[in-house]
């Protein structure tokens, strides 16, 4: 018999999954031992990471003892290096990670113009001036996101996030700027894939983005139909390259 078991994060995970799932494990973050346990005990041979975890709690940890002994032996303590460390875990006992866009590949951007109307000259030559910036500095691992206006990069995601680097933007190209997001060049589709959503497109009316550039085929467009109607109600753009 199959179930879904979810392991929930408190602060983090909305309360209302526990309804849709046969059994939840509501744990802090930083309870590496107990989430293992968990699904041992329930005989779990294949997970998913799904949802976020603000960056913050990453590094704001109260570690149980597995999760010290986990952290002393990384060099580096980034996002994807903490999750790529969970995942050689999960392996140990047994227990393969999916890609994240298991089951959602039907949300993966497109190519081309998926909402919204078309691009001036400008605003093209803005986003392949940050599509290109962005690649290196995810690259770097830095951050994903950039923004961009009348050739001039007003934004760069850091460890504030994608919505703070639109604010932060947006706030200085008043209006009229593109947003790019891509993958990294080495991106493990297991965790930490680019996704925007009805908030991103929210952030993005407040900010008077103008269009939102994504990577085709790498990128999730959660709650799709109404992040496409709440874009093309806002005469923003969406489209994949």
């Amino acid at each position: 018999m199959r179930k879904i078991l979810a392991l929930a994060f408190e602060g983090e995970t909305d309360t209302e999954l526990g309804q849709l799932v046969d059994e939840i494990c509501w744990l802090r973050v930083g309870q590496l031992n107990r989430m293992l346990s968990t699904l041992r005990d329930a005989k779990i041979n294949r997970a998913i990471m799904a949802g976020q975890i603000a960056p913050r709690n990453l590094f704001d940890l109260h570690p149980d003892w597995r999760a010290l002994l986990l952290l002393a032996k990384m060099r580096q303590r980034n996002a994807e290096s903490i999750f790529r460390a969970i995942a050689v875990e999960l392996d140990k006992i047994g227990i393969a990670l999916l890609p994240a866009t298991t089951f959602l590949e039907d949300l993966l951007a497109g190519k081309g113009l998926i909402t919204g109307p078309k691009l001036s000259r400008r605003e093209k030559s803005d986003i392949d001036l940050g599509w290109g910036i962005a690649q290196k500095v995810a690259a770097l691992d830095i951050g994903q996101t950039v923004i961009v206006k009348n050739g001039t990069v007003l934004a760069i995601e850091g460890f504030d996030g994608t919505n703070e680097t639109i604010r932060r933007g947006g706030a200085l190209g008043r209006g009229g700027a593109v947003m790019i997001k891509v993958a990294k060049p080495d991106q493990d589709m297991r965790f930490d894939v680019p996704v925007i959503g009805p908030e991103t497109i929210s952030v993005a009316v407040e900010a008077k983005i103008r269009a939102i550039a994504l990577e085709a085929g790498r990128t999730l467009l959660l709650e799709k139909e109404d992040v496409t109607r709440a874009a093309q109600s806002a005469r923003i753009s969406v489209l994949g390259r």
